[in-house]
């Protein structure tokens, strides 16, 4: 019998999801002429010179050919799990991206990154960009990946603040920007007068009884203080997400409106291979630690595997709630519409940007 490599596509049992080689029997690829069937040398040396054309030529095809930057909005940790998963793992390349992720933080907000053309896409909180998008600044959200809120009020059970009303005449830590909206609406809420103290970098003012409350995130600051020592019955929390008011979505996806209209596929499967990022992430978790924990150290974050493992499955909690399966990366109309008319009332905005034309991603 005489046999010839094939090169089949769309096989499933392969490595490399665009080809494999196999044998058949009694296959040639050279049928032209009677000298070549059965294979000669003058054959063979033929269909090895097709092979590695074919396979340069599949090669660079399958390549990434759109190079994009990604800015997350803060330093590397499990809240961008998913991101982090889709390049490592691979997922970008196979939608053809090819995916710089660039480092967040204090000295790198993801909005003036965009308009100053610094990066392609980036995460920031949906609050955030309502606001920005009032003002007059033209991004559109392409994902919305945070479905609820994790931002809470936190107060120590032995002192004087044990329901919303207690908050009157106290001191609240509170981080600036974006962490002083739902706050602030809270205490308008229940008609309250407040001494807020700006908080920046760390929840010191709370361990020393500087401060009566903080704001804190459910995935990170409220997790550093049960690691601290101090145990979660000695704490009181006001979780804005139990709020219907206020349980605002948070990180979304987003990029210039111009990036959107010049290239709506890139951004649909930047979207998508995130999203399935964020899914292997939270099936393989500990691989996904891994992962967090290489950009961290790289970083020099100072992080722990465990404070990022307490993040990976608080991210799950929020990016996929129960009751909110069809949601997936989705913005609702509703979701938009509470947190813009709490921004109005508020006074960040004067009015609130058309849905429509703020969100370009899946319906």
């Amino acid at each position: 019998m005489t046999y010839a490599t094939v090169i089949e596509f769309g096989s499933n049992t392969t490595k490399d999801p665009l080809f494999r080689f196999s044998e058949r029997p009694d296959i040639s690829l050279v049928h032209s002429c009677g000298r070549c069937h059965p294979m000669s040398k003058q054959g063979l040396r033929f269909v090895f010179c097709f092979i590695v054309f074919f396979l340069t030529t599949v090669t660079s095809e399958a390549g990434p050919d759109n190079k994009i930057s990604f800015l997350p909005q803060w330093l590397p940790q499990a809240q961008f799990a998913g991101y982090m998963a889709a390049r490592d793992k691979g997922f970008y390349r196979e939608k053809g991206l090819d995916v710089s992720m660039m480092r967040g933080g204090p000295g790198e907000p993801p909005m003036d990154a965009l308009n100053a053309g610094k990066a392609d896409f980036c995460t920031t909180w949906l609050s955030t960009a309502i606001q920005r998008r009032a003002a007059g600044d033209p991004i559109v959200n392409i994902g919305q990946i945070i479905q609820r809120s994790a931002l809470m009020l936190i107060s120590k059970r032995s002192g004087t603040i044990q329901a919303p009303m207690d908050f009157e005449g106290k001191k609240v830590g509170i981080w600036e920007g974006d962490f002083r909206i739902q706050p602030l609406a809270f205490f308008r809420m229940h008609k309250l007068n407040v001494h807020i103290v700006p908080m920046y970098g760390t929840i010191n003012l709370f361990f020393k009884n500087g401060v009566d409350a903080i704001t804190g995130m459910y995935y990170n600051e409220y997790h550093t203080l049960i690691n601290s020592g101090i145990d979660p019955d000695e704490l009181n929390v006001f979780a804005f997400r139990d709020n219907s008011a206020l349980d605002f979505p948070e990180d979304g996806i987003y990029c210039l409106e111009k990036t959107f209209q010049e290239n709506p596929e890139v951004c649909a499967k930047f979207v998508a291979a995130s999203l399935k990022g964020w899914l292997y992430a939270f099936r393989h978790p500990d691989e996904a630690l891994d992962i967090v924990m290489k950009y961290a150290q790289e970083a020099n974050t100072g992080t722990n595997r465990a404070h990022q493992r307490w993040m990976l499955q608080r991210m799950k909690n929020l990016i996929m709630p129960a009751g909110y399966e069809k949601r997936l990366g989705k913005l609702a109309p509703d979701d938009y519409l509470r947190v813009g008319n709490v921004l109005q009332e508020l006074s960040f905005i004067g009015t609130i940007p058309s849905y429509d034309e703020f969100y370009r991603g899946q319906r």
